[in-house]
Formats: structure tokens, C-alpha cells, sequence
């Protein structure tokens, strides 16, 4: 084995050693699992003072780490890493992230003994995060739209029993699943901070990104200003939102044949490209000579090009 690939590998296992250790200490233990053992059993004081001083050792080296690279993050970046519900902040994330790139420079440099090899590997190592970081908040968002009418359900069910709003929020954190619960609990969290309940609720639509939950926003502080029954408000808001969520079903459904044609159209030509380069690879071949290689990367463009035009026109907004 040659030694520059033996090198490689140890600073990949000595990235992922990091890595690993880096989840352990920014997302903790399970506070609930911590708060049993102390009913369950007599807890070892010395042991018990120890894990106190580690993780407070660990939560005044993030303060002042975020503290001195405040600089490199921003809001955009805040607000996606709280809708993806990840347990770092907007600084550790931009450190991580140019760690990694580091590291994967070296590495590409080490195992292809070549810098353009290592600003391969550490460009790719710089992007994985970030798409890592869109797919996370995008999946939770979608997750949290599913959920969204089982939420006003359960809130206009609490109102009209005789809650309050925040209690009914306290009701959805109990009964519902992440990331509703998740949510309505950072809400309550930062209402019980001192922020009003329209400041909160703001936050979480933007976090959100959801149509229908800036419409629920909306009806709550026009409510809050005005006055008015809050039980026919929300059961008004619950309808219009049932009726959306049912018209972008058949929607959809009448778009299915156009969505569904633009991915067949769009990936015939490479399937039947693959099947010419297996019966006739010398003919297939011409494509590619430097004279008339525009034609190739002109038919792609077009191929991309009709794609988006497609999928832009079953796109309807409702």
C-alpha cells in the first residue's frame, strides 16, 4: 500500500474520531433520562459532580468559541440551522464546515498526490454540509405542513373546551409529535423569555416556510388586536386551510400525466444514448470529437431547459 494512500485513511478515521466526538458533546445526554435517575436511584455524588464540571467545561468553551467567531455567521444561516432543529449554532456550524474542508484538502492531496485532487475532495467536503443542512429543513418542513391540520384540530379543540391559546400550545407540545411539539415548544419557551405571542409566532413562520401556517399567524394577531371569539376563528382558518390542502391534492393529481412526462422526456435521450453506446460505441463516440462538441453540450442545455420549462408549468400556486 503505498504510504500517501496510509496516511489518507488515518486523517479520515482521525475526521471521523472528531466528528463523532463533536455530535457527542453539542447534542448531550437525554435531560428526561438524567431527571429519572434521580427518583429512580441515589446518584454517585462524586461521579455526578464530575459530568457537571465536563459539560459546563464544554458549554463555556462553545460560549466563548461562538463569542470570537461571531463574525463568520449570519441570520440566514440561523434560521435554516432552527428549522432543521440541529443542535449547533450558526458559528460552530461555519467552523465545522471549513474543518472539514481542511481536511479534505489534505486528504484528496495526500491520496492523489496532487493539490487539484485535494481542492476536489475539499470542495466536496465543503458542499455535503450544506445540502445536508437543506434536505434536514426541507424534510422537517414538509413533515411539519403534514401535521399542520391535526395541530389546528387539537388547538381549536382545547379553545372551545375553555383554554387559553398558550395552554392549548402546551396541549399540541404533549400530545403531538416532533416537529409540531418541537415547535410550539420553542413558542412557549420564548413567550415565557418575555417576547409577545405575535413575536413568536412570527418566528415560527419563518422558520416554517408553510402558506398556511402564515395565514393561522395572521388570523391569531388580528384576533389579538381586535378581539373576537377565538373558537370560530380558528374553526374558520381550519377549513380554509382543509379546503387548500384538498384542491393542491386534485391538483396535483391532474398534473401527474405533465410532471411525469417531463421526467420520462427528459431522461429517454440518456437511456436511449446508454443502449447506442452498447450496439455501436464508435458511432456513439463521434459526439464527442472536439469539432462537434457543441452539439452534445447544446442538446443537454435543451434537455435541461425543457425540464424546468415543464415542471414550472404544472407548478400552481393555490
Amino acid at each position: 500500500m503505498p504510504p500517501q494512500l496510509g496516511i489518507g485513511l488515518i486523517i479520515l478515521l482521525a475526521a471521523i474520531l472528531i466528528a463523532i466526538g463533536l455530535r457527542r458533546l453539542l447534542v448531550g445526554g437525554d435531560a428526561l433520562g438524567e431527571r429519572l435517575k434521580v427518583y429512580a436511584a441515589l446518584p454517585d455524588q462524586t461521579r455526578q459532580r464530575k459530568r457537571q464540571r465536563g459539560r459546563g467545561w464544554v458549554m463555556r468553551l462553545r460560549m466563548r468559541m461562538n463569542a470570537i467567531f461571531s463574525g463568520f455567521a449570519s441570520q440566514e444561516l440561523t434560521l435554516q440551522l432552527m428549522s432543521a432543529y440541529w443542535p449547533v449554532s450558526a458559528t460552530e456550524y461555519v467552523i465545522i464546515r471549513l474543518i472539514a474542508t481542511a481536511l479534505g484538502f489534505i486528504l484528496g492531496w495526500l491520496i492523489s498526490d496532487s493539490p487539484l485532487g485535494g481542492a476536489g475532495l475539499g470542495i466536496l467536503a465543503y458542499i455535503i454540509p450544506g445540502l445536508m443542512l437543506k434536505i434536514s429543513t426541507n424534510r422537517r418542513r414538509q413533515k411539519f405542513s403534514r401535521q399542520l391540520v391535526d395541530v389546528l384540530v387539537l388547538m381549536t379543540g382545547s379553545v372551545r373546551a375553555g383554554f387559553s391559546l398558550l395552554q392549548a400550545m402546551e396541549m399540541i407540545v404533549r400530545e403531538m409529535a416532533p416537529p409540531a411539539s418541537e415547535e410550539f415548544e420553542r413558542v412557549l419557551r420564548e413567550v415565557g423569555l418575555g417576547r409577545s405571542v405575535s413575536q413568536a409566532l412570527g418566528e415560527l413562520a419563518l422558520r416554517m416556510q408553510n402558506k398556511d401556517l402564515n395565514l393561522l399567524v395572521t388570523a391569531i394577531n388580528i384576533q389579538y388586536q381586535v378581539g373576537g371569539n377565538m373558537t370560530t376563528m380558528l374553526e374558520s382558518v381550519t377549513e380554509t386551510i382543509r379546503e387548500r390542502i384538498r384542491l393542491f391534492g386534485e391538483v396535483r393529481v391532474i398534473t401527474t400525466q405533465q410532471r411525469i412526462t417531463s421526467y420520462v422526456l427528459s431522461l429517454l435521450p440518456f437511456f436511449v444514448a446508454g443502449i447506442m453506446f452498447l450496439v455501436n460505441p464508435d458511432y456513439m463516440v463521434r459526439l464527442f470529437d472536439p469539432s462537434i462538441r457543441c452539439i452534445p453540450i447544446g442538446a443537454l442545455l435543451g434537455i435541461i431547459l425543457g425540464f424546468i420549462i415543464v415542471q414550472r408549468m404544472t407548478k400552481l400556486d393555490i
